[in-house]
């Protein structure tokens, strides 16, 4: 199967689950932006997402896109180690402001997948987890699954997990704005004059799916310390 088989295949597949979890991240932010709003609307959302069947396909269709994504990555990058050496993703008339992370996309990707298990501990696990766990015995509150806004006060309150989530956010604008623009140009939605505007286009709209987060994480830790 060429999805497999061929190089091009294989970043095919990178650049549509990758496109994907955009996507996702972009749901994921303005989910938490409703925090900075409300906790009742959060926790009405919260709910809404806990363990119903259609959140738990839309989970377990994530995680899939998750692991697909980053197998594919390590793939992609051993198997462009091995034929260039250390020259990875590389593309014609690169732009420095993004060589950078384009040289460095498996450090990116492995401090990523760190903030990922981290991100998964603080919440899902406390979440949407414990209803699965404990079904209908499940009280609501109890682990923090009906009162996701207390979660969110709790975790930002404290300032190491401030420090790791900036790094991690860090992390991910300098990962998706190579990301955006590079999965474009592997389906072939570029040419020369269009590369340099989805690069714009890009780097625009990471820029402000990545501050969404960080306004959640430091308004919520700078009202802790109020």
């Amino acid at each position: 199967m060429w999805l497999i088989d061929s190089s091009i295949g294989r970043k095919v597949v990178m650049s549509v689950t990758g496109g994907a979890l955009i996507l996702f991240l972009t749901f994921h932010m303005a989910m938490n932006c409703v925090a900075l709003i409300s906790g009742e609307a959060y926790n009405a959302v919260c709910e809404f997402l806990g363990a119903n069947w259609y959140a738990l396909v839309g989970t377990g269709g994530l995680a899939f896109l998750v692991v697909v994504h980053f197998v594919y990555a390590f793939w992609l990058t051993i198997q462009n180690r091995k034929a260039r050496g250390s020259e990875r993703y590389a593309v014609t008339e690169r732009p420095k402001t993004v060589e950078w992370a384009s040289q460095n996309m498996l450090v990116l990707g492995i401090i990523v997948a760190l903030g990922l298990c981290l991100h998964l501990a603080n919440y899902w696990s406390r979440m949407q987890l414990q209803e699965i766990i404990h079904g209908s015995n499940f009280v609501p509150g109890q682990a923090g699954a009906a009162d996701g806004a207390a979660v969110i006060e709790y975790t930002f309150s404290q300032w190491y997990f401030v420090v790791l989530y900036i790094v991690w956010l860090v992390a991910l604008w300098f990962h998706l704005s190579h990301g955006f623009w590079s999965a474009l140009q592997t389906l072939g939605w570029n040419g020369k004059t269009w590369q340099c505007r989805w690069q714009v286009i890009g780097n625009i709209y990471v820029t402000l799916l990545v501050l969404g987060f960080v306004a959640v994480v430091l308004v919520f830790f700078f009202k802790s310390l109020c």
